[in-house]
């Protein structure tokens, strides 16, 4: 029997007027969103659906429209009687998403949490210019080593392992640019990302202090469904080790390509359903295995192929 495993996407999967037809078909998807803009004290569908952009893509708005986008979607795949997985994973912002839909953490406690997650990685922005760029084309030893010898004091280091070919890198912005130019004169193709802040380096590492002490005020359960987390690539069932594991994900690297080996290796799975904004992460799985099938939920009529195809 075919099981299935779901994803998350995280920052840079966002876009103005995104899940436009689900807020339109579905009510739950309506009162997902109202909930969240009960708890953050402002109108975070008019946000999504109208922008501006600007205040769209500031991490601090974009981490809860994320979340409840991709929390929206769920609902509405388990309304409509959707095949339940076996694993779950979550790109960064993501697992907080996984978290939610595991019954680890409730909807209203990771709404408050991924706030104030992205407030304190702003903060970082205000005394010290980051920046992340992706770099596709070049291997992971490449890339670290010319991280090595473009960092000049400064910090740059390999922030997500997105495939075999295609990585991300973040740090100090001149740090940035300086590996990123050095990479293009290799072949490689560069991208800078929509984020604002650099994540998943060492200069989040403060930032990660102050998520640790929140972290304690947030009630965990244990997971209703597997989730592999980002930083150990490992499936954690005890609240201290999730909560550690949230702490870590801050300053650590995204090791996605081992994500989706490790459910490639998982019996059964053959089909991956992304619940989020946009496809990126279906577009990466495309690159990293050719054995399984991915299918990004973002409208009602992507919803309908999934739900016909897993029935």
């Amino acid at each position: 029997m075919t099981q299935l495993a779901f994803i998350f996407p995280g920052q840079g999967s966002q876009y103005v007027g995104m899940l436009s037809d689900f807020i339109e078909k579905y009510s739950i998807a309506r009162q997902t969103f109202q909930e969240a803009s009960n708890i953050l004290g402002y109108d975070l569908l008019r946000l999504v659906n109208q922008g501006p952009y600007e205040h769209l893509n500031c991490t601090w708005k974009t981490q809860p429209a994320i979340l409840t986008s991709s929390i929206a979607i769920y609902r509405i795949w388990k309304q409509e009687g959707g095949k339940k997985p076996i694993l779950m994973a979550g790109h960064s912002l993501g697992e907080y998403s996984a978290l939610v839909c595991a019954g680890v953490i409730k909807f209203t406690d990771a709404i408050q949490l991924v706030e104030f997650r992205g407030k304190i990685m702003q903060e970082l922005v205000k005394t010290r210019i980051g920046a992340m760029h992706a770099i596709i084309g070049l291997d992971e030893i490449t890339i670290k080593r010319i991280c090595k010898e473009n960092k000049k004091n400064q910090v740059v280091s390999i922030a997500n392992f997105n495939s075999q070919d295609q990585f991300v890198i973040a740090g100090d912005k001149e740090a940035v640019c300086r590996t990123s130019i050095a990479c293009k004169l290799l072949g490689a193709y560069v991208k800078p990302l929509m984020v604002s802040v650099p994540s998943h380096c060492i200069l989040m590492r403060s930032a990660a202090k102050k998520l640790e002490i929140r972290l304690q005020e947030i009630k965990f359960a244990k997971p209703s469904i597997s989730i592999i987390n980002n930083v150990d690539v490992k499936i954690e069932y005890n609240e201290y080790a999730i909560r550690k594991a949230l702490i870590r994900q801050m300053y650590s690297a995204v090791r996605w390509l081992e994500i989706i080996k490790f459910i490639t290796k998982t019996a059964g799975i053959t089909r991956l359903l992304e619940f989020g904004p946009g496809k990126i992460l279906s577009q990466l799985n495309k690159r990293i295995s050719k054995n399984l099938n991915s299918i990004a939920i973002n409208d009602t009529s992507s919803l309908v192929i999934a739900l016909n195809k897993n029935k």
